[in-house]
């Protein structure tokens, strides 16, 4: 089992090396001390295990676990915490185990076993169910240096071409493998869906306007784009946002 150690504190990180040197069948890819830097090491390393802390500064453990959720071949997650309030949201990511600290051996060796008992359909199962548990803070893009987080507050909006959706935001524009529908169902009322193929956020929704040949377009907000509205939802858009 190929294993990753993700915790902020330095002696958590020593004592699960310590007892995972001590288990049989064990090889430790690496270790990370922020939710930013496992995410670039899940995509480096591809381990088949994650042990993950809950809280900790910036992205916190759960919103790391939403994003593996979202890997092809995602790696299974056992949650290390010394807090048990986490619990509930923790087992609605789909992770394999809950362990408390400080972790006891046999604890660890158990989550590990149930963890090399799953085959990789059942993984990809459960992360499809863990992408809608909660909603992201952050979209994970992909880029040559790894993965790189957007805030979902700076997204202007999502297009969805063929097997692909281009994220555009503040900082420019980055292609990501989530569908508008997942992405439309996730994120909810902070966005809305202007095209087929186009969602919104809400929040950089300036005017709608209407052309001499009776085309839709809206203009975003510190931005000179405009971008289509399909006639069917033109009406809608209007009601609701009074733009």
């Amino acid at each position: 089992m190929r294993v990753l150690i993700v915790d902020d504190e330095a002696p958590a990180r020593e004592r699960l090396r310590l007892q995972l040197g001590e288990i049989g069948g064990v090889e430790i890819l690496g270790e990370a001390e922020n939710g930013p830097q496992a995410l670039t090491l899940v995509t480096e390393l591809n381990p088949d295990i994650v042990l993950l802390d809950i809280r900790m500064p910036g992205i916190d453990g759960l919103q790391v676990a939403r994003h593996l959720a979202t890997l092809t071949e995602p790696p299974a997650v056992i949650f290390t915490t010394a807090f048990d309030e986490y619990a509930l949201q923790a087992f609605d990511s789909h992770a394999i185990a809950y362990l408390l600290k400080p972790i006891r051996a046999e604890k660890l060796s158990a989550a590990l076993a149930q963890a090399g008992r799953l085959t990789r359909p059942q993984l990809q199962q459960a992360a499809v169910a863990a992408r809608f548990a909660e909603q992201r803070t952050h979209i994970a893009v992909r880029d040559r240096n790894g993965l790189r987080l957007v805030p979902v507050e700076d997204v202007l909006y999502f297009v969805a071409d063929q097997k692909y959706t281009t994220i555009k935001h503040r900082q420019g524009e980055d292609l990501i493998d989530d569908s508008l529908k997942s992405l439309e169902e996730e994120l909810g009322a902070a966005f809305v869906r202007i095209h087929r193929n186009t969602l919104v956020h809400s929040r950089h929704l300036e005017r709608i306007e209407r052309t001499a040949d009776g085309q839709h377009f809206v203009h975003l907000r510190g931005t000179t784009e405009r971008l289509a509205v399909s006639r069917r939802m033109a009406g809608d858009l209007k009601d609701r946002f009074r733009i």
